[in-house]
Parts: structure tokens; C-alpha cells; sequence
């Protein structure tokens, strides 16, 4: 009688700890998933038709793992005294290699010339840090954004036309026919100009000569400059919206004063008459 009543309350109790044990797995799931992580604990597992097991629960996590952004690159400028490298190679005011040195050593000859350190190469190995003035800085920011501003965006297209500066005016005008239709195509058009010997064109005149002809369409995307000896380039691109009516508002005024002024020339000369 006595072993049945022990075998009862066994039973029971068990039956309350598979119970627990639900419910508390239970509420674990049906829980908003939260970036939890669980240290690794002990777990028995009672069973009434087997001995007791115990186990080692792996820590885990609730929540997916995060994805690695990739490190957005600083704007090219002064990091003043954010080196997070110990070792640095670094190059002078004038483009001149002073080797590596320790971050303290830069710091102080930064201090010392009252200039200022600039990331150039961060893959290097040591990386590669300038000293640079601030109007160095800026001139430098300038060239990038010009050259940002230039490169062909993804998905635009870019055509491109490469002639001499003594290009005859049937050439010129036939090319420039061809710049025209691609503007209309809201294409970007690439010109790069070649000086022939013995010509004495302007090749910057001949840059604005082709822009007039397509003024009420198109504008510099990059102005004219000079790529290399005797040969410069631009490129053409479509006027937005806000351009053209900006563009049409001024031709309307431009048209506007000059037959005020040939009104006003007009009845000066019958007075005088």
C-alpha cells in the first residue's frame, strides 16, 4: 500500500513538471522575437518511463544576425587627429615622400608646419596620410567633384566626337547636327578638340561656338579644360525642366529689351528727321 502511494505522488509530480515545462517553452515561443541570447544552462528532462537525462543547452539567439553594412568612405578632407593606425606613411606639403613614422611623430610635425593630415590610401599597407594646407584641400575637393560630376551616371549614355581644331564648317556642321540629335535623346555628349599645327582656333571659342547652336537644349556638364597638351575636352548634357524655363524667361527678356531699345532708336531718329 505503502510503495502505491509513493508510486502516485512520483507520477504526479512528474505530470507538473511536463506541465511547467510546457508552458514555459510556450510562452518563449508565442513571444515578439527581441535580440535575446540565452547562456548555456543545465536541463533536465524528466520522463516517468525513462531515468532522468540531463543535458547542456547551446547558447543561442533569438534574433537573425545583423548584416555588415559596408563602411561608407569619408569625404576627402582633414581627419584631424582621428588616426586609428599606428604606423602611417606619410607625404609632405609638396608631393614628397617622408616615409613611415608613428602616429605621435605626425601629429607633431602636423602641429609644428600648422597643417593638416589627409587620408589618401586607407588599403596600403602602411596607410598613406598628406599634409596638406586648407586651400590645397579645397582645390583638391573641387577636382573630385568635377570629375564626379562628369563620369557618366549608371544607366546614362554618353556618346563621345573627337575632331581637329581645323575642322572645315561643312565638318563642323554636320557634327554638330549629330551633337544636337543625341541631346534631344537627353545623351550625354563627350567633345574633345585636337589644336592642328599651324591653326590659330581658339579650341575654347570652338567649345562655346557648338554650345550656341544648341543652347535652347543643352548646357556644359563639364566646362571646357584642357586634358593634356593641345587637346581639351567638355561634355554637353540635356537642361532639366527647371533649366529651360529658366533658360526661355531670359531669352523672352533678352528680346524684350532689345526691341524696347530699337523702338526707342526708332522714334529718336524721326524726332531728329
Amino acid at each position: 500500500m505503502t510503495t502505491f502511494c509513493v508510486m502516485k505522488l512520483l507520477r504526479q509530480a512528474t505530470r507538473n513538471e511536463n506541465r511547467y515545462a510546457k508552458r514555459f517553452f510556450a510562452t518563449l515561443l508565442t513571444q515578439t522575437p527581441q535580440k535575446r541570447v540565452f547562456s548555456p544552462f543545465w536541463m533536465v528532462v524528466p520522463d516517468p518511463r525513462k531515468s532522468t537525462v540531463f543535458g547542456l543547452a547551446q547558447p543561442f539567439c533569438t534574433a537573425e544576425k545583423s548584416r555588415r553594412e559596408p563602411k561608407s568612405k569619408a569625404a576627402f578632407g582633414s581627419v584631424g587627429r582621428r588616426i586609428p593606425y599606428r604606423i602611417l606613411h606619410v607625404i609632405n606639403q609638396d608631393g614628397e615622400s617622408l616615409g613611415n613614422m608613428h602616429r605621435a611623430e605626425a601629429l607633431k610635425l602636423m602641429d609644428q608646419q600648422d597643417l593638416k593630415l589627409v587620408l589618401l590610401r586607407e588599403n596600403a599597407e602602411p596607410p598613406v596620410y598628406r599634409l596638406m594646407t586648407g586651400q590645397q584641400i579645397h582645390e583638391e575637393q573641387l577636382k573630385r567633384a568635377e570629375k564626379k560630376k562628369a563620369s557618366p551616371k549608371p544607366g546614362m549614355v554618353q556618346k563621345e566626337l573627337s575632331f581637329s581644331s581645323a575642322i572645315a564648317k561643312n565638318d563642323l556642321e554636320t557634327k554638330t547636327k549629330q551633337i544636337a540629335q543625341w541631346i534631344e535623346k537627353k545623351y550625354h555628349v563627350k567633345i574633345t578638340i585636337r589644336q592642328a599645327k599651324d591653326s590659330s582656333t581658339d579650341m575654347f571659342m570652338l567649345f562655346d561656338q557648338i554650345l550656341e547652336t544648341v543652347s535652347e537644349k543643352a548646357t556644359y556638364l563639364s566646362k571646357p579644360k584642357v586634358t593634356r597638351e593641345g587637346v581639351s575636352t567638355c561634355i554637353l548634357r540635356h537642361m532639366s525642366d527647371k533649366e529651360l524655363k529658366a533658360y526661355q524667361k531670359m531669352e523672352k527678356q533678352k528680346n524684350s529689351t532689345v526691341r524696347k531699345d530699337e523702338n526707342e532708336d526708332l522714334k529718336s531718329s524721326e524726332l531728329h528727321q
